[in-house]
């Protein structure tokens, strides 16, 4: 399998060469079918069809370029866009002139491959500009006259779950900029615990300890949280949300926890509600209980919740008001695939994409919205795809579940992530 990172030389080549090789020969009388544009492997959707002219293809440039975090003004007295976009960390601006074939990057002159057009009211640009002026790989299948887009690395927010199996990958925490413990639970018996077969503080091995993990992660300014798993498989969880006396003991267990350990913050993973019961009545419980827990935790105590996605089967989240009350959701956008699917079969990046733009259009803002990745359905060459949607929709980050898994199949995942994003 091709690697997606192609070099930008060989590629403006190869497709130069795809579209002269494609013009109709005389005589031929069928259309070309239209051209696809995919970025990190999801269809982009235009209201200006992409198009192939003289041998160069042409995309709209406002589709593209905010997909990929750019910022876009146009001046319609001088017909000109202003783009504005970061290149390995540096800010890059580029003026473009419909007609000319000269550029302005960064003040200085740059030849165009071809000129941008006006069409219906739309700026395109040739296709290749992407690849010189904003880091993105390009690359032209035939066969289904696709065009590929690799966006370049972007910083975010970078979040990783670290379950007792995550020992071995400790030393990954450094490339995060938070990590949430999954050490406690609400049991079955509605009780706050620390202790378990499932959810537990850790052991010691040797000098390290539960404590001096959190202690190290916070020293190098990586904010720990406390991850708190409940379950409504049996109604269990709503028995503690609908009882005065088991909520309070609950919040009282976290916030003691977060004290007693030196946890920056909380991560409510409350997962089964509205799968049974009433949905709007389970919204308002947990609504509840997250005003009574933030309310309960000193004022630089963050609190995260990891939801379902809206396209799910549980309808018990109140997303808009969750997000108003809380500094951040992560929207668990996995487990789509049948019960039974063996690991590594990654998600549909169809319903990824739709889960984000659900929360979105649900009132969680875009700076409030981390997009969670399970690692076990993942691949290397599948992980970027999710990411690359993260950045799409300039979401405050990513959650990994879990650290643990970056490395168990030696399938380069690690190297996809770290090609994709970074920490901001």
């Amino acid at each position: 399998m091709l690697h997606k990172r192609i070099g930008k030389t060989a590629v403006a080549a190869a497709l130069a060469l795809s579209f002269i090789g494609a013009a109709p020969h005389i005589g031929q009388v069928h259309a070309e079918p239209a051209i696809s544009v995919k970025l990190d492997d999801v269809t982009l959707k235009f209201d200006a069809a992409p198009r192939v002219d003289k041998g160069v293809t042409y995309v709209p440039f406002r589709t593209v370029g905010e997909a990929l975090g750019i910022q876009i003004t146009w001046n319609s007295k001088t017909q000109t866009v202003k783009a504005i976009g970061k290149v390995k960390g540096q800010t890059t601006e580029v003026l473009l002139q419909v007609g000319s074939t000269t550029a302005a990057v960064n003040g200085k002159k740059v030849k165009l491959a071809a000129p941008p057009v006006e069409r219906e009211g739309r700026v395109l640009i040739p296709l290749s500009s992407f690849s010189s002026q904003f880091g993105v790989d390009v690359g032209w299948n035939q066969a289904t006259r696709t065009v590929s887009l690799v966006s370049p690395q972007r910083e975010m927010h970078l979040r990783a779950f670290y379950a007792l199996q995550s020992f071995q990958e400790r030393d990954l925490v450094g490339s995060m900029n938070s990590v949430a413990f999954g050490w406690s639970r609400i049991d079955r018996d509605g009780q706050f615990t620390l202790q378990g077969d499932e959810y537990r503080l850790p052991g010691a091995a040797g000098d390290v300890t539960p404590q001096s993990i959190v202690a190290d992660a916070a020293d190098r300014e990586i904010k720990p949280y406390l991850m708190v798993y409940a379950l409504d498989g049996n109604g269990e969880l709503t028995k503690v949300l609908s009882d005065s006396s088991l909520r309070e003991k609950s919040i009282e267990g976290i916030t003691t926890a977060v004290a007693d350990h030196g946890f920056g913050g909380v991560v409510l993973d409350f997962e089964g509600l509205g799968f049974k019961l009433d949905a709007v009545k389970q919204q308002k419980l947990l609504n509840d209980y997250v005003k009574q827990l933030k309310a309960a935790l000193p004022n630089d105590i963050a609190l995260s919740l990891a939801v379902p996605p809206l396209n799910s089967a549980y309808k018990g989240y109140d997303y808009k008001t969750l997000a108003s009350i809380a500094d951040d959701l992560i929207v668990m956008a996995y487990q789509y695939n049948p019960v039974g699917t063996k690991s590594q079969v990654p998600e549909p990046n169809s319903l990824v994409d739709q889960a984000i733009q659900l929360a979105l259009q649900a009132g969680v803002p875009k700076q409030k919205l981390l997009l969670g990745i399970s690692l076990s359905s993942e691949t290397g060459t599948s992980v970027d795809d999710k990411l690359g949607l993260a950045k799409r929709y300039d979401l405050k980050g990513a959650a990994f579940w879990r650290l643990g898994l970056f490395r168990l199949y030696n399938n380069g995942m690690e190297a996809a992530v770290n090609a994709s994003v970074v920490k901001e």
